[in-house]
């Protein structure tokens, strides 16, 4: 990757000496959607596919930037002076947004420098390619100029930056997983105290297998806003008779004694799944300690029909991915995974199923809705980091 890197460097920006190797990846949530920002828990994990990047230091305030997954909209141009955000700069501005929040917080940046970005996240697969271009940005600022700067204030300054610099109202899972990653381990966090502990996936003869249904999130941002909505409208029907500050707060049994205090019957369901998921993915990190591959299948179930009837942020192509997935004989567990509305599967499946599972639930998903999907055998890697002898 550092050969390509350099050759597009140098066709960018021409050859210039003292380039450093940056990379930050992408992630996937194993169980545990829509509760980060309803003060609940998620079990994410950081992949080995995201994005690099090429880095030489200039000599003025001028900020350079070209990535190669986006060749048609050339190079984008910014002065540390003057970094505002811009719809023309369209995925410039998410590491813009970085540098922004950390002219705002104080952090000297000196310098301005040429970069070259390169990614092997799928576009649009829920992977979560906005969040690992944020950190990336991080870890260049960081180690340029800020090295006592810890991995934990540049997961809050990325997702800062994406909630009030690009004006996308996440939770910081994404951030976080991608900021904190841990090869061979996902990480069960506490999306409202930011408490978090590391799990070891260590289940032999077991794959991640991630399946990308390529179906357009075209509702995804509005429904995104709408489900928020709902399930702050169900909070404080319940805050009427319980102390609780999010619906994290809340065990399933509580739940049921006190959801008729939710007026609204959508938020009413809205609520369920937040609460139930989050027990959820509590539960599913316990198992995977436990080695309990089948209570991981059944919960991985439960939270797939769960987001498809409570939620209702699956769709059909999702829901066809999933069911083919539960019908093959060699997976323990599958669900979407993301936002939803289109993106990603994931699936436990055993080792030596892989390749006909991948077959057979991509002919019957083609069968189905008439759209391929690809298939990536996720591996568990680091979290963002310069590459030194990588």
């Amino acid at each position: 990757m550092r050969e390509e890197l350099k050759g597009i460097f140098a066709s960018v920006f021409g050859e210039k000496e003292g380039l450093r190797f940056f990379f930050a990846p992408g992630r996937v949530n194993l169980i545990g959607e829509h509760t980060d920002y309803n003060g609940g828990h998620v079990f994410p994990c950081a992949l080995t596919m995201g994005t690099y990047a090429a880095v030489a230091l200039r000599n003025d305030g001028l900020v350079r930037m070209y990535s190669d997954n986006f060749k048609d909209k050339g190079i984008k141009e910014c002065s540390l002076d003057d970094i505002r955000y811009q719809k023309e700069d369209d995925w410039a501005n998410y590491p813009k947004g970085v540098i922004y929040e950390f002219q705002q917080r104080g952090c000297s940046i000196p310098h301005g420098f040429d970069i070259v970005f390169l990614g092997n996240i799928p576009n649009g697969a829920g992977l979560s390619s906005s969040a690992s271009i944020e950190l990336l940005m991080g870890v260049v600022l960081q180690s340029y100029f800020h090295p006592e700067m810890d991995a934990l204030e540049l997961v809050k300054m990325a997702q800062h930056a994406e909630n009030d610099f690009i004006g996308v109202n996440c939770g910081i899972m994404d951030q976080f997983a991608i900021g904190m990653g841990k090869k061979h381990h996902a990480m069960l966090l506490n999306c409202d105290t930011l408490d978090y502990e590391y799990s070891k996936l260590d289940v032999s003869g077991l794959a991640l297998v991630i399946a990308n249904t390529n179906k357009k999130r075209t509702l995804a941002d509005s429904s995104y806003n709408a489900r928020r909505q709902e399930c702050h409208d169900a909070l404080l029907d319940l805050q009427k008779a319980l102390d609780i500050v999010s619906l994290g707060d809340i065990k399933p049994s509580d739940f049921d004694a006190h959801s008729s205090l939710i007026q609204n019957e959508t938020n009413r369901r809205r609520a369920k799944h937040a609460v139930y998921e989050n027990h959820r993915a509590i539960k599913t990190a316990r198992m995977f300690k436990e080695n309990n591959v089948d209570e991981i299948g059944r919960l991985m179930k439960e939270s797939h029909l769960s987001l498809k009837d409570d939620y209702e942020v699956t769709c059909p192509e999702l829901d066809e991915l999933v069911f083919a997935a539960w019908d093959h004989e060699g997976v323990i567990g599958s669900r979407m995974t993301g936002a939803g509305f289109g993106g990603c599967t994931i699936s436990i499946v055993k080792d030596a199923f892989v390749d006909d599972f991948i077959q057979k639930v991509g002919d019957r998903y083609q069968q189905k809705t008439g759209l391929k999907a690809d298939f990536y055998a996720a591996d568990i890697g680091e979290g963002a980091r310069e590459l030194k002898g990588e």
